[in-house]
């Protein structure tokens, strides 16, 4: 049976204008990969509710789960939760749960529970709240999308908080030979090899060291033993 899918939806402006860096997709795929979860897509949206909702209905409706980060925050841009919201139907509003959660907090802190704060307990309706250790504010789980914070501390302990409760599959191993010889050389014996070991998949990924060009041949797969078998043929077709 195949692994369950993922798609990750990366919002906010700072990201597509280049401010900020996106780390928080690459540390989902390591950890979906550890679980057995097939990251399938990855898309950016700005601050925009129609593109959100938009790709939401869709990447929902195409996979298993659907992550989110970004925009569950107190200011007036943070309109994720809104947007997932709209994107099923369901109500949304300050929840009890949510806000005593966050009452305690600030009160442990002697800051003042204000409007923009209170914003972050809002949560749509059916929702179920995904933990957050590092600052309290939750995350939410609507159906099969996992809506999570931007900061990267902050949506690592989030996806620590959800990954135990969602089926997995087998874990996706990989294996690496390193070629010094170029794509053009090693593709015809390469495609011939992906041919008798179509449960595999092989990624050619090109390199050049000193004027030479080389090849890094990645070999990924959930039987291991099919892994270090295509792995010895690979190695055997180009030796060193």
């Amino acid at each position: 049976m195949a692994n369950p899918t993922a798609a990750m939806l990366v919002i906010g402006d700072e990201i597509l204008s280049g401010r900020t860096r996106d780390s928080n997709m690459h540390h989902l795929a390591q950890e979906l990969t550890k679980h057995g979860i097939t990251l399938s897509e990855v898309r950016m949206v700005a601050d925009d509710a129609p593109a959100i909702v938009a790709a939401v209905q869709a990447l929902a409706a195409g996979y298993d789960h659907v992550f989110t980060s970004g925009g569950i925050g107190p200011t007036h841009d943070d309109i994720t939760a809104d947007c997932i919201a709209a994107a099923f139907g369901a109500g949304i509003d300050i929840r009890d749960d949510a806000r005593v959660l966050l009452a305690a907090h600030y009160a442990r802190q002697g800051l003042e529970f204000n409007a923009a704060r209170q914003r972050m307990a809002r949560i749509p309706d059916g929702a179920t709240l995904i933990d957050n250790p590092v600052s309290i504010a939750p995350g939410f789980t609507l159906r099969n999308v996992h809506v999570m914070a931007g900061v990267p501390t902050v949506f690592q302990a989030m996806v620590a908080s959800v990954l135990p409760t969602l089926t997995g599959g087998a874990p996706l191993l990989s294996q690496t030979l390193r070629l010094m010889r170029g794509e053009g050389e090693i593709a015809e014996g390469l495609g011939a090899l992906a041919a008798r070991y179509t449960d595999l998949s092989m990624g050619s990924y090109p390199f050049q060291r000193d004027g030479a060009y080389g090849t890094n041949i990645v070999i990924r797969g959930t039987d291991g033993a099919r892994v270090e078998a295509a792995l010895a043929e690979l190695a055997a077709l180009f030796p060193a």
